[in-house]
């Protein structure tokens, strides 16, 4: 039987029953103009032979059920979904690499910031721990539990100014450590 001479109808009655060559057939008299369709919307050859192929494996594994009454019109419209589909696919695509790049790095980000702030925590923790025992009380009761001076004062039953003087000597100890201490962080960071 020659396929090529007949039409698309009877293409069909054959595709229906599992005939391979009228499924031949038919890929051929339509995968070229498939092919140009989609070529014009999607740059990648690549892309496009892939979705063409696609719409011809459908079309086989559905024959069974199929019901086309004019054929090259379902194809083009198959094309045209499948078309619609992968640019809305890689848009999606695009739209989820773009977020994922902008949280992973302000992730990070924030991230290193923690970190960064873990260890000038420890830091301070540390020069804390080698003040006196009168000034570090002081210190914390103001800075870290935000008591006035006042109720310093009153708490620790010592005068106001006795609390000032523990407080300036805190805050002076920790500027020159945390100077040298920045410093030396500012150092490291250049040359790694």
């Amino acid at each position: 039987m020659n396929y090529k001479s007949l039409p698309d109808e009877m293409l069909l009655l054959y595709l229906r029953t599992g005939d391979q060559q009228a499924f031949r057939e038919i890929y051929q008299r339509y995968w070229k103009k498939l092919y140009s369709i989609a070529r014009h919307k999607i740059q990648s050859q690549d892309v496009v032979e892939e979705l063409v192929q696609d719409i011809f494996l459908k079309l086989w594994e559905r024959r069974d059920s199929l019901r086309v009454d004019k054929l090259d019109a379902y194809l083009a419209t198959a094309v045209r979904y499948v078309i619609i589909n992968h640019i809305k696919s890689t848009l999606v695509h695009e739209k989820y690499a773009d977020y994922a790049y902008v949280n992973f790095n302000e992730a990070s980000y924030a991230t290193e910031e923690q970190l960064d702030l873990d260890e000038l925590m420890q830091a301070v923790e540390q020069q804390l721990n080698d003040l006196p025992e009168k000034t570090r009380q002081i210190f914390r009761l103001n800075r870290l539990e935000y008591q006035s001076v006042k109720e310093i004062s009153s708490q620790l039953k010592v005068p106001e100014r006795t609390v000032e003087y523990h407080l300036s000597q805190a805050i002076k100890s920790l500027r020159i450590y945390l100077r040298d201490y920045l410093l030396t962080g500012f150092l490291i960071g250049l040359f790694i």
